[in-house]
């Protein structure tokens, strides 16, 4: 059970392991190195509410953007730094996210209604998206329109079966 009192960082990072970063120290010359793991932004993460209340004071008002614009990093590590590090609230992993970093045609179809997301990514003119029966590829390139249909097959835009 989930309650709500308690600091949840769900997601799934895209690297092997923990991000280390350099802070530059205001008070010495050297730098200081830090690690944390951050959950890839491209497949989604989950907070609870109690940890976005923590996270107010450090992050609101502006703030969040200026501590991304200091460790030089994207919303999704700036996020993970903020949680992981200052806060010192660990990054659950849930293997059920899924970005477009990962290979998505690797994602078995029998498993579909168990994931929390899927993602794409058109690269080197080839579509990485999940491996799903359906529309044809013209009309469903993302294959959202192919999955919606195999998991709601009743709605009236899904082909018969």
């Amino acid at each position: 059970m989930v309650l709500p009192t308690v600091d949840w960082y769900l997601g799934k990072p895209s690297i092997s392991s923990p991000l280390e970063i350099h802070l530059d120290s205001k008070n010495t010359t050297t730098n200081k190195k830090i690690t944390f793991w951050f959950a890839t932004g491209g497949a989604g993460f989950c907070l609870s509410r109690a940890l976005t209340l923590k996270m107010l004071p450090i992050a609101g008002g502006g703030k969040f953007i200026s501590i991304g614009d200091k460790i030089r990093f994207p919303d999704d590590v700036t996020m993970g730094f903020i949680i992981e590090h200052l806060l010192k609230v660990p990054l659950t992993v849930v293997d059920n996210f899924h970005s477009h970093l990962e290979p998505m045609e690797l994602i078995r179809s029998d498993t579909f209604q168990d994931q929390v997301s899927f993602s794409y990514a058109h690269m080197k003119n080839q579509w990485n998206v999940i491996k799903v029966d359906g529309f044809d590829l013209k009309t469903d390139p993302k294959r959202f329109y192919s999955l919606h249909c195999q998991l709601f097959p009743y709605f009236s835009f899904c082909p018969p079966r």
